[in-house]
Formats: structure tokens, sequence, C-alpha cells
């Protein structure tokens, strides 16, 4: 990627100034949401080994390089958005970023909502886990009336041959 064209991770600066340094470790992230932009830009650009040092000692241990590198490609990346940070600036030690990846895989559109946890390891910030979000269920406020059911009006007949019968 140039440096010159717009960063992957939308923050509005172009690659140069925002990811580009970052991933070539030409400066350490300043924050845990940095860390989180350049590894987003790391999967748009391929460059697997910067997802793997840029992880915990741990993580590290169990970073598997072509599987990562694989979704990498197989994936076209459409955009991140940052959700809420928690913490994460120059004083802490501990970080979270809640974010959106979106991308299409497969023919399919995927929204990869994930909140991620960052540790200060080695002097900077490092990936140190994250965890799924996924979409919650609707949940109904009162209970569902059945077709047999009384009906809630209080008529005394079946809720299908009284308010039932308007609502089809």
């Amino acid at each position: 990627m140039k440096n010159e064209e717009s960063c992957p991770c939308k923050s509005g600066k172009c690659f140069g100034e925002c990811c580009g340094p970052i991933i070539a470790g030409e400066t350490p992230a300043p924050t845990a949401e940095a860390l989180m932009r350049a590894r987003y830009s790391s999967y748009v650009t391929g460059d697997i080994a910067f997802l793997k040092t840029s992880s915990t000692r741990a993580v590290q241990a169990e970073f598997k390089e072509s599987e990562t590198e694989a979704w990498s490609k197989a994936a076209q990346w459409h955009g991140l958005e940052i959700i809420r940070t928690e913490k994460g600036g120059g004083g802490d030690d501990t970080g979270v970023v809640e974010f959106r990846a979106l991308y299409t895989a497969n023919g399919e559109f995927c929204n990869h909502h994930e909140v991620s946890q960052f540790v200060r390891e080695d002097g900077g910030w490092k990936f140190s886990d994250g965890e799924f979000v996924g979409e919650t269920p609707e949940k109904r406020e009162v209970p569902k009336i059945g077709r047999n059911d009384p009906c809630p009006c209080g008529s005394g007949r079946k809720y299908k041959k009284c308010c039932g019968r308007a609502v089809k």
C-alpha cells in the first residue's frame, strides 16, 4: 500500500501518517486504539508478521500464520468502525477497544464485532485477547398470546375470536 493512499482503518489520514509507520516498526502505537487500527490495516495489506508481533507472547505462541494469511487474502475488506475504547492511553497498562470490521468473504457480507483486550508488554501495546460479540436477540416485553389463549382485553373470549381477529 502506498503511503499517500487513504488508510484502510478509515481514520481519515493517509496510510503513511496513520498505520503505515506502526506496521513498519518505525513508531510504536501510542494507544491501544492505534494498535487496533494498525492490526486491521495489517489484515487489509496482508502484513501477517505484524499481526503476530503486535500480540502478547502468549498469543504469539498459538498464532497460526497460514490460517491468518488465508483469511486475510480471502476477505475483501470494507472498513473499520471503532465503537468504544476504555483506557488504553499513555498512562495506562491495559486497554479495551470494541470494534466492527466489515468485509466480504465467499460472497457473504460479514460484520466482525469484537471487544479486544490490550496490555503493555515489552514497552509497547500488545493485543492480548478478543471476544466476539454476537447480535443480541430481540426480547419480547410481554408474553406471546396464543390463538386459543383468553383475550387480554378481558372479554372472556378466546384471542382468535376477539382482538386477534383484527390482527392478520
